[in-house]
């Protein structure tokens, strides 16, 4: 039995960071019903290529990345009859998450507010660009613009003395993922306390709020030297080394995290007296001798393939890697053992990496199709 089997999830979110959120409650068990426009749907089943499927069933695949486990009901809020059908579900469910802009659902009777006063024991969650308050409360918000507003750009990318140098954001969007879990987080706490309550929660969750606390390591940096960090590429700020190496072939990731993995890494490359040198013995002295260390490490790895500099890593207990693309990450052996990748009617997904008393919890319910659940859900209602 999955921990939130019996749990009902009213998901009214789209895009990323709520269905993402939504994802992680279906994979542990809940049942999420995840209401969309009729006709449309999430916006995200419209932001391909690549697509999956053929004519009017082919869907985008980014969709497929954040939907598995989800019951769809093609429902159209804007109608009365369809915002009474909405409400009816939420009477009956233990969650609500939507990101709508702020007191955009009032009207339909699906706000915080309406919905806890009908249900006292449900738990709302929202999901804003800004946050519920604020002189930015009213202002729609993406992860682009929140990776750059939130600063998580401004330590994303090559120094602008580099060519080709500048802020970039990362690769996935990382502010509408980890907004989904810090919101997944919250809801389950505030089941935990309804058990003992219970009560319900409303809970605001902003995109911004959270950019910021993704800033981690380097907000703490600015907050006690008083400088904003700068962007270093693929250097680290608070370690040295720990940055990709040039092997003969290709480039190896070496991450050294302490000085008695450094200490070795020193023997391996036949430099021993390296981890008593004055400028290389502690972290914070490699950090001031950057450069100089960084280019005699480059010097004797650029001797030999980045497997062989691995392999060695692994066999000294060196933290070591190659930078993979998708694929090769995909086809590696631990994701194999893993099974990362499971097979969902004929298509492929990544599967839930979390695991509790050795059961992967992840969904074996594949993405919905557009309103598929519909006439289901309306009759568990006793409604048409």
């Amino acid at each position: 039995m999955k921990p939130l089997e019996g749990i009902r999830v009213l998901d009214l979110s789209r895009v990323l960071a709520g269905p993402w959120c939504t994802q992680l409650l279906a994979d542990l068990g809940a049942d999420v019903i995840k209401i969309e426009r009729p006709g449309v749907g999430d916006d995200t089943r419209h932001w391909g290529p690549p697509w999956h499927g053929e004519g009017d069933s082919k869907v985008a695949a980014y969709f497929l990345a954040c939907n598995r486990g989800k019951r769809s009901a093609a429902i159209d809020l804007a109608s009365p009859d369809g915002a009474a059908q909405v409400r009816a579900i939420a009477d009956t469910s233990d969650v609500v998450v939507e990101n709508f802009k702020v007191g955009a659902l009032a009207k339909y009777g699906l706000d915080a507010a309406s919905l806890r006063a009908r249900n006292p024991r449900l738990v709302y969650a929202s999901i804003t660009g800004f946050g519920q308050d604020g002189p930015r409360a009213g202002q729609a918000g993406y992860d682009f613009m929140i990776q750059g507003q939130a600063g998580l750009m401004s330590i994303t990318g090559l120094p602008d003395e580099v060519e080709n140098g500048g802020p970039l954001r990362a690769g996935v969007a990382v502010v509408d993922l980890f907004t989904g879990m810090y919101t997944a987080s919250a809801i389950l706490a505030a089941l935990v306390r309804r058990a003992a309550s219970g009560e319900g929660a409303t809970i605001d969750s902003a995109l911004f709020d959270c950019g910021l606390a993704l800033l981690a390591n380097q907000a703490s940096n600015y907050l006690v030297s008083g400088a904003s960090p700068p962007r270093q590429g693929n250097t680290h700020p608070n370690l040295v080394p720990y940055q990709p190496f040039a092997c003969a072939d290709k480039a190896l990731i070496i991450a050294v995290g302490n000085d008695r993995q450094f200490a070795a890494l020193a023997a391996l490359l036949g430099k021993p007296d390296w981890a008593t040198d004055p400028r290389f013995a502690t972290n914070a002295e490699r950090i001031a001798h950057r450069s100089e260390l960084v280019a005699a490490i480059e010097a004797i790895t650029r001797t030999r393939p980045a497997a062989d500099w691995y392999e060695a890593c692994e066999r000294a207990g060196i933290p070591a890697g190659p930078i993979n693309s998708i694929a090769q990450a995909l086809a590696d052996p631990q994701a194999t053992h893993r099974a990362m990748l499971r097979e969902m009617e004929n298509f492929r997904l990544l599967c839930g990496p979390v695991r509790l008393d050795g059961e992967r919890m992840d969904s074996t319910r594949p993405p919905p199709r557009l309103g598929q659940h519909t006439a289901e859900i309306l009759a568990e209602l006793g409604a048409s």
